[in-house]
């Protein structure tokens, strides 16, 4: 059985997102130990790319300085094999296909499986074209995770109903990034997840609060947080994972 299921066991789950290497790849680590020590029961890794269609500035400005500090693929995957001889929690990639076909999917995803990596984030996959991948991710044991969107509408069951991993409940029209406020419908979203598949769903964009986060962990299954913490690395830089420890400790507590 796929790791990611061990994310929702106990309640609600608190889903973090890294960008891999920002500002490099030792504060990354730094960052990832701190969140799991903290209450994170999943972490997303970015990994950097230079046209991130779903990112909003913050992150974008993170995919940036990671490029530039010279983040690679390969040196990301050697940063999940040190992660993994003490961080036990499930992690995913949060990337896009260009990535995956630039490096070779078969052997992408099969180093996914080698080094500990449990599910694929792709947010400029189309869920009508999943097969580029899911044969790889299904040979390989790696979760293809499904993102469902306002604007899913009459796709919501079907997405549902071949989930796998946990199903991504993106909260808003428009890019990652903090909201003061999260407006859209999701009750009724939610409503026909939970009537086509068992499979956990969390919301994730704009939720940066413990507020936020506890009211979208009441109608789902927990709450993904990234630009705010990006923001954090952004603020301390080196020094960030202490702040980033205490932020995810506030945000567990709150969806507890």
């Amino acid at each position: 059985m796929n790791k990611i299921s061990r994310a929702f066991e106990n309640g609600k789950a608190f889903i973090a997102f890294i960008t891999c290497g920002d500002p490099d790849l030792e504060t990354t680590a730094a960052a990832v130990r701190a969140a799991a020590e903290n209450g994170a029961d999943l972490i997303e890794l970015g990994i950097p790319f230079s046209d991130p269609t779903a990112e909003g500035p913050v992150i974008q400005a993170a995919s940036l300085r990671a490029l530039q500090a010279g983040t690679t693929t390969d040196r990301i995957f050697a940063l999940v094999e040190d992660l993994r001889r003490d961080v036990t929690i499930p992690m995913v990639f949060m990337t896009y296909a260009n990535v995956i076909f630039s490096y070779g999917a078969d052997r992408f995803i099969s180093r996914c499986q080698q080094t500990g990596i449990d599910g694929l984030i792709l947010p400029d996959l189309p869920f009508e074209e999943k097969e580029e991948f899911l044969p790889y991710c299904r040979k390989y044991d790696v979760s293809l995770v499904s993102l469902i969107a306002p604007t899913s509408e009459n796709r919501i069951a079907r997405i549902a109903r071949e989930a796998e991993g946990f199903i991504y409940v993106v909260s808003s029209l428009g890019v990652t990034g903090v909201r003061s406020e999260i407006k859209t419908d999701l009750e009724s979203v939610i409503a026909a997840i939970r009537e086509n598949t068992r499979i956990p769903c969390a919301v994730g964009f704009g939720i940066s609060t413990p507020e936020q986060a506890r009211k979208m962990a009441g109608l789902s299954d927990g709450a993904i947080v990234g630009s705010a913490i990006v923001k954090i690395l952004e603020k301390y830089g080196r020094e960030a994972p202490p702040h980033i420890g205490e932020y995810v400790r506030a945000m567990k507590d709150a969806v507890r």
